[in-house]
């Protein structure tokens, strides 16, 4: 299988390219033609020390006709590769958030389904083995029904190593776009789909005061109220410093009628002091996430399923997060029938 990796632009890009590299069943082309010049995370520079095939434009990479890509863009740019991709007859997995609007997220949902390829939205916490027993548990009736989910996703400020996560324009807001997606799709998991009725958000930069941040948000706080009654609650935040001895992490509670159940993404295999650094260290336990999302995305497209997450998926937990949005310009709780179709950090 032919898959290409476009953009480098995500700092998921290298993980990713680390992994389907090494795959005897995929011939790998990676391409980065919007990285800037002098910037040596981007670009050739960085498929040469990966040891991934590079081509310079978009053009060559569809010119070779693959039969899936990966789009680890900008978000805002998430549009153009999705629609280009679709047209070429390539199944597509991309970054989330899944775009920046609603219109955009909207025409490459249909952009693939005209084209016939799957389009999958990159949430690899499903794949964590102790969240499908978790909605195992939940779909067997041993938690009763579910009340409420209290979750976490705090992180570095990934502006320090890619500036356009702190662009409003290229990003699309800033740690509540980054952040409240997962655990929205988590809870959009166990829910089955069931689209949010109202959000209500509060946002602030203090925890990362003075870092590469300044026109977006660096910490915020998310309720989701569901049609059927749940209450979900996202802290959504960059406030791990630069020493943090871990990138992120995730976690969260889910309240049942019967049971409470905590769950964490990544919990912890080994923690200690580095003398030689001077810092604490940490090292995560259990699968590989993204491994792990990647053989469902390959499988997908080798089987002709629709994968999961798919571009739907995408689409709801994007509209939290543009409502979250909504709510920070309003003051106001915001039913999703009302938020708008616009930039999520207008």
């Amino acid at each position: 299988m032919r898959v290409a990796v476009l953009s480098f632009a995500h700092v998921h890009a290298a993980t990713y390219i680390g992994l389907l590299r090494d795959r005897e069943d995929i011939e790998l082309i990676t391409a980065d033609p919007d990285a800037p010049p002098d910037d040596p995370t981007r670009g050739r520079d960085l498929a040469e020390r990966l040891g991934a095939a590079y081509v310079d434009t978009w053009d060559e990479v569809f010119a070779l006709s693959p039969d899936a890509v990966l789009v680890t863009s900008e978000n805002a740019r998430h549009r153009h590769l999705v629609e280009r991709a679709a047209a070429s007859g390539a199944h597509v997995l991309c970054e989330k958030p899944l775009a920046t609007t609603e219109a955009d997220a909207r025409a490459m949902i249909d952009a693939c389904a005209r084209a016939g390829v799957g389009l999958m939205t990159a949430y690899p916490v499903r794949f964590s083995p102790a969240f499908v027993a978790l909605r195992r548990v939940l779909a067997d009736g041993l938690l009763g029904g579910l009340i409420s989910v209290h979750g976490a996703n705090n992180g570095s400020n990934p502006a320090r190593s890619r500036p356009w996560f702190a662009d409003p324009e290229l990003a699309g807001g800033g740690a509540l776009a980054d952040h409240t997606v997962h655990l929205a799709d988590l809870v959009d998991a166990l829910l089955d789909g069931e689209q949010a009725a109202e959000v209500y958000a509060q946002a602030n930069s203090i925890l990362d005061d003075g870092g590469p941040a300044p026109d977006v948000e660096t910490a915020g706080l998310v309720t989701i109220r569901y049609p059927g009654g749940v209450v979900a609650a996202v802290d959504a935040s960059w406030s791990h410093p630069p020493d943090h001895p871990t990138w992120g992490g995730l976690a969260m509670t889910c309240v049942g009628e019967k049971a409470i159940v905590e769950f964490d993404a990544f919990p912890p295999l080994l923690g200690g002091f580095d003398s030689a650094t001077g810092r604490d260290r940490w090292e995560a336990g259990g699968a590989d996430l993204d491994a792990a999302m990647l053989d469902e995305f390959l499988d997908a497209v080798r089987t002709g399923r629709r994968p999961s997450p798919d571009g739907e998926s995408g689409l709801r937990t994007l509209r939290i997060v543009l409502a979250a949005y909504e709510s920070l310009r309003t003051g106001q709780p915001v039913a999703l029938s009302d938020a708008v179709v616009g930039t999520t950090a207008d």
